[in-house]
């Protein structure tokens, strides 16, 4: 039995070393498939947060639980928690502080004559300098605060240890036993009442005691009371003014519960204690102010409300909750989970064939896990970091990237069942186009709404201060996560209140901002971009790929809601624009509209390939050759990369029909790019690698994206059999397969709208029969590889392969 010493500010804490053995039991009892688990607690450092810490979430609120025997922690956050914006007398939601007449002009003129200049050109004409510290104005997301629980008379020594994180329960655990006593914690974050939850146990009574505290950062004002067993700690952001407030209630049962001056409190003796703990802050999602109500009632109503409910309903409402999203896919790739710790299983992957499919199962389960914790509906979405952030200062502010990772985030939210998660997003993206309009006006004299590649909660829609952030085309390509939403669901009151206004928005701003490219006479977009690659030029591939996405979808759009008027003027665009689409000297995609591409460049991103995915204007089924010269630009950039660009590469080679290479992707991205605790790593901690990375599966097992639904286009030979059920199919479907020596036996269908469905999968070249869920046989038609048969809504449709190879 290994046995491990704790490490850094634990053990500066006590005093002496802790010894924690363990839990032996593991080495012999069945494995749980979707459960995290580890024989020691998180070191009590800030890489011990990053890299073995357990998050729990939901949606609004995040913490996560490092597993201390004697000092336990539970950092917290709450997504609305931000340094940075109105607060900040001279903020300026990334717009000009004033007028620059002739900036934009200048710019074009010298790419016109130049054909390329340097980004850090467009960024002194149209960008800002840095602020000191950088976010001052911009703001970063801030941790709320600590947890922290002082068990002084537990002994030195704990055995039989084990902290966990149950996914499918949405539930973490720590357990071990001291002084003959089991202990066993539990935590869990409930999104039906807002809080998070405690409970801490032991097998004797009276054997539960502890001190209580929260700790806030030393970047705000702060006051902390405690009454009737309940911490109170307050105080306002130094930087911006922003109130907080943090509340936990203490419930012990049995023993003694005291108030201390010092805003903690103590529980001796108790059998056991439940802890409830609530934030808010004074933040609201309302331009220009984003400054709402103080949050002190409202949060004491909340925790007051958790506190009547008790535990057991408590845990009940959430189990429930979680579940229901959560147990909407099932997966099963014919893994084995070995009974040992996650970090030890991560340590071996590629050794054992069975373990490797049981940590994909789960990795994959993970990153649904995930984002049911960090976004849900009514809370901000899921940023760089999802919910979970540590710092004053984190990594890229723990921001919202609008050139990729925002959108990444939410990859596989329609896809794997989760579509209703994604209305946070909505409702951002909808946000921005009030300071949007601002932006468009002020800076380019255009109309419609436009947003940049870096924002925050605070409507932040124009530039910043670095060459990447000037990115205008990210309002359309959010806006075209709204429309994929629809056809997904096909649910027309959305398209109509939400996402086509928002398009149609989005289209009037380019509109205004493309011109004709005298070379050719089409339209670019100018001054335009590889994001963070390369210089500043005239219709870079990926603007333009975005943009007949944009324009594609709102002609269809306009012509679902009746507005012919603007299906009419978006094929006129579409017929002057430059698709972006270009072969060039070496065989590859162009990634400028210029044959300038280095075939020594191994860049993270990966942007002209957008109309690969998660666009659909180039795949192999439609577009061999242009698709043939994806593939040569992905080998140039090589399979190396950041956590999240390992991901994007699981999607792409997916959408190219190459299994295999997608499933080495998924292997890298585990082997060098993913953390102890199965979180994303760029590094650092980076959360759209993880979302990016099982939306990348469910593209090798379904895709719909180019009308008919695509069965197991991308299965690789690391799954030769296996089952899913719960997949989301474009068109309103609901899918299950089952598949057996690498081919197809059987597909699950239900068709929530009804309606022709067409599916497509090799194995029905041979025969299939198209039945109900009652036997009764469907009509059907058989073209090749592609069954077609008429739907009813509601309707369950099993589709049998019923020849031989």
């Amino acid at each position: 039995m290994k046995k491990r010493l704790l490490a850094g500010p634990i053990a500066l804490l006590l005093g002496t070393a802790l010894t924690v053995a363990p839990a032996a039991q593991a080495q012999t009892g069945p494995a749980e498939p979707y459960t995290l688990w580890y024989d020691e607690p998180a070191p009590d450092t800030n890489e011990g947060w990053e890299t073995r810490s357990l998050p729990i979430g939901n949606g609004a609120m995040g913490a996560a639980v490092f597993g201390g025997v004697r000092d336990e922690r539970l950092q917290f956050n709450d997504k609305t928690l931000w340094t940075g914006g109105p607060g900040v007398s001279d903020y300026t939601f990334g717009n000009w502080d004033a007028p620059r007449p002739g900036a934009l002009e200048a710019i074009r003129e010298r790419i016109w004559k130049e054909g390329g200049i340097s980004p850090n050109d467009v960024l002194a004409a149209l960008g800002h300098k840095s602020d000191t510290p950088r976010h001052r104005r911009f703001g970063a997301y801030q941790s709320f605060g600590d947890l922290r629980l002082a068990f002084p008379g537990l002994q030195e020594q704990a055995a039989d240890y084990r902290r966990q994180l149950d996914v499918a329960r949405g539930v973490a655990g720590v357990s071990f036993t001291a002084g003959g006593v089991r202990h066993t914690r539990e935590y869990f974050a409930s999104a039906p009442a807002g809080v998070i939850v405690a409970r801490l146990a032991a097998d004797r009574p009276g054997a539960v005691s502890f001190t209580a505290r929260i700790a806030v950062p030393a970047n705000r004002s702060a006051t902390a009371t405690a009454e009737g067993g309940r911490i109170t700690v307050k105080g306002a952001l130094t930087s911006n003014g922003m109130a907080y407030e943090a509340q936990l209630q203490v419930l012990a049962q049995g023993g003694t519960r005291a108030d201390n001056a010092d805003g903690t409190v103590t529980v001796t003796g108790a059998d056991s204690v439940v802890l409830i703990l609530g934030t808010g802050t004074d933040y609201a999602a309302d331009y220009p102010t984003y400054k709402g109500e103080d949050p002190h009632a409202k949060l004491t109503a909340r925790v007051d409300a958790a506190a009547r409910k008790g535990y057991a309903r408590l845990l009940a409402a959430h189990r429930a909750d979680h579940a229901a999203l959560f147990d909407r896919v099932k997966l099963d790739l014919g893994g084995a989970l070995p009974a040992i710790p996650t970090d030890d299983l991560l340590a071996r992957y590629g050794a054992d064939p069975a373990a490797d499919r049981a940590l994909e199962q789960l990795f994959y389960q993970y990153g649904r896990y995930l984002l049911i914790a960090s976004s849900r509906p009514g809370s901000l979405p899921a940023n760089l970091q999802g919910v979970w952030n540590v710092h004053e200062a984190p990594p890229w502010q723990s921001d919202y990237h609008l050139n990729i990772n925002l959108q990444m985030n939410y990859w596989p939210a329609e896809t794997t069942n989760l579509a209703e998660l994604a209305r946070p997003l909505h409702d951002y993206v909808d946000g921005l186009r009030e300071p949007g309009r601002v932006t468009a006006r002020q800076m380019f004299g255009a109309d419609g709404w436009v947003a940049h590649h870096a924002s925050n909660i605070f409507g932040h829609t124009g530039a910043w201060d670095h060459p990447a952030y000037f990115f205008p085309e990210s309002g359309a390509w959010l806006s075209l996560q709204l429309y994929d939403h629809y056809r997904f669901t096909q649910d027309k009151r959305f398209l109509k209140r939400t996402a086509y206004p928002i398009m149609k928005e989005a289209a009037e701003f380019w509109l205004d901002f493309l011109q004709t490219d005298p070379r050719d006479g089409k339209l670019v977009a100018i001054p335009s971009r590889s994001p963070e690659i390369g210089p500043s030029t005239a219709g870079a591939a990926m603007s333009q790929q975005i943009l007949w996405h944009l324009f594609t979808d709102l002609r269809e759009a306009a012509e679902l809601t009746g507005d012919r008027r603007q299906a009419a003027a978006a094929a006129e665009v579409l017929a002057k624009l430059d698709p972006g689409l270009r072969i060039g000297r070496w065989g590859q995609l162009q990634e400028w509209k210029e044959d300038i591409d280095d075939p020594a460049e191994t860049h993270r991103h990966v942007s002209h390939l957008f109309s690969v995915h998660p666009g659909r204007q180039v795949s192999p089924r439609t577009t061999p050759e242009l698709a043939a010269a994806a593939k040569v630009s992905l080998d140039a950039r090589t399979d190396a990369g950041t956590g999240w660009s390992k991901a994007w590469k699981i999607n792409f080679w997916a959408r190219l029909l190459d299994g295999d290479r997608a499933h080495k992707l998924l292997r890298d991205q585990l082997q060098t790019s993913t953390l102890a605790n199965l979180w994303d790593t760029h590094p650092p901690f980076q959360i759209d690698g993880n979302f990016g990375a099982t939306s990348g599966m469910t593209e090798m097992l379904l895709q719909s994206h180019l009308g008919a639904i695509d069965l197991l286009p991308a299965l690789p030979a690391a799954w030769p059999s296996g089952r899913v059920d719960g997949l989301r199919a474009r068109g309103a479907c609901t899918v299950g397969l089952s598949w057996a020596s690498g081919r197809l036996s059987e597909a699950r269908l239900t068709s929530e709208r009804g309606g022709e469905v067409r599916l497509s999968n090799d194995a029905f070249r041979g025969g299939v029969r198209v039945t109900t869920d009652h036997g009764r046989t469907v009509a059907h038609s058989t073209d090749g590889a592609t069954v077609t048969f008429r739907t009813r809504p509601g309707g369950d449709y099993r589709i049998v392969v019923t020849g031989g190879r």
